[in-house]
């Protein structure tokens, strides 16, 4: 029995030492066999990495691109500025202007032929855009859904994803965002829905603002517009303000109703040329209005000081926009820089960037804008806090 326990420790021994020995060796065969069972990861080249990349914009990219469409002050302007921005997050873009129950092209970014885009009629039947087009939603779809003449003409993303969203004005459908990937793939949808829903309000305010202002000249001047300039107006355009049909019933009842000529530009061309042609008259007709401010500068000086106005009133107007609870709280409590700081802070900035080293920054303008328009003219309503 004795002999038996000890040839047992003997063997012990000289086991423990084999797996002393031949345990690393083991360990690592083991990791290799299983890496190799593993599914094949896949590779990734620069080209790759810039692809997948691209349409996750950090948050900065996406103020600065929102930030660009509420400079636009006209409907051309700010449909531009979506299609710039846009085409940051998807290698392809076009938009569609919907009016009477069709769509047509309007301009596009990123295809081999962008001017092809022009009056091509998109098919409102059609897969992801009769989806969009209903439900007024950003709709995802395969490219082999989309209308079969744009296939035909246009191709469609290597990945054959697709992406559709509606720009709505007062709960309807004004235009259709087109989006996909291409040859890269690169598609943000959500950076994308985020700057059309920017878009869309933005486009709201300019429109609501100009009827506005053109019913308080008419007020003022009392004088009837004149016959010619409001026939050179209708005539320019069949996308003659695709947005009029969404203003105000009291607004849209003074305007001439439009006469469509085709021809592939927007409605923002014609709503600048009434506009102007309106002011034209008001101005004949009424009294000598007030020194101009800038008189004594030089043209391109003062065009710099104009544009600093204008920018630091959509800066604001824009703050106004998405915080109205909270401006109507400051007003109420007489706090508003404290409970506006970082919005307040944050478009400063954006201001002191564009204007900053300018001829502008002495007018102080974005200053002057916050007291005007966030305080009603109202200086203590901004608070102990806020330094005129």
């Amino acid at each position: 029995m004795a002999e038996t326990n000890e040839v047992r420790e003997l063997v012990e021994r000289a086991v423990a030492q084999v797996f002393a020995q031949q345990l690393p060796q083991l360990q690592a065969e083991v990791v290799q066999r299983v890496i190799e069972a593993l599914p094949a990861a896949p590779t990734v080249t620069p080209d790759s990495e810039a692809a997948n990349a691209a349409p996750h914009a950090d948050s900065g990219h996406v103020l600065q691109a929102v930030a660009t469409v509420h400079a636009g002050t006209t409907q051309k302007e700010i449909l531009r500025a979506l299609l710039d921005g846009g085409s940051a997050y998807a290698a392809r873009v076009a938009l569609f202007v919907v009016k009477a129950g069709a769509s047509t092209g309007w301009q596009a970014r990123g295809f081999a032929d962008d001017d092809a885009i022009k009056d091509f009629s998109l098919d409102l039947n059609a897969g992801p855009v009769a989806h969009a087009y209903r439900n007024r939603v950003a709709t995802p779809g395969n490219i082999a859904e989309m209308d079969g003449r744009f296939v035909e003409q246009f191709s469609g993303p290597a990945n054959e994803q697709v992406l559709v969203l509606p720009l709505v004005l007062k709960d309807k459908v004004a235009a259709l965002l087109y989006a996909d990937g291409g040859s890269t793939g690169a598609l943000d949808a959500s950076s994308l829905e985020l700057l059309v829903v920017a878009t869309s309000a933005w486009l709201e305010v300019v429109s609501l603002r100009k009827q506005a202002q053109q019913k308080e000249a008419s007020d003022v001047s009392h004088v009837p517009e004149p016959s010619a300039p409001a026939i050179a107006a209708q005539t320019v355009s069949s996308f003659s303000d695709p947005f009029a049909s969404h203003a105000p019933v009291s607004f849209a009842s003074k305007a001439p109703a439009p006469v469509a000529v085709p021809e592939p530009e927007p409605a923002a061309e014609v709503v600048e040329v009434a506009a102007t042609s309106h002011a034209a008259a008001a101005s004949a007709a009424a009294p000598a209005t007030a020194a101009d401010p800038f008189a004594g500068l030089s043209a391109e000086d003062a065009d710099t000081h104009r544009k600093a106005q204008r920018f630091a009133r959509l800066l604001v107007d824009e703050i106004k926009l998405y915080n109205q609870a909270k401006v109507a709280e400051g007003r109420k409590h007489k706090d508003l820089y404290d409970r506006m700081k970082d919005d307040i802070e944050k478009s400063r900035a954006t201001y002191q960037k564009r204007y900053g080293s300018t001829v502008a920054n002495s007018g102080g303008y974005f200053q002057q804008e916050l007291v005007r328009s966030l305080a009603e003219d109202d200086l203590s309503i901004m608070g102990a806090n806020f330094k005129r």
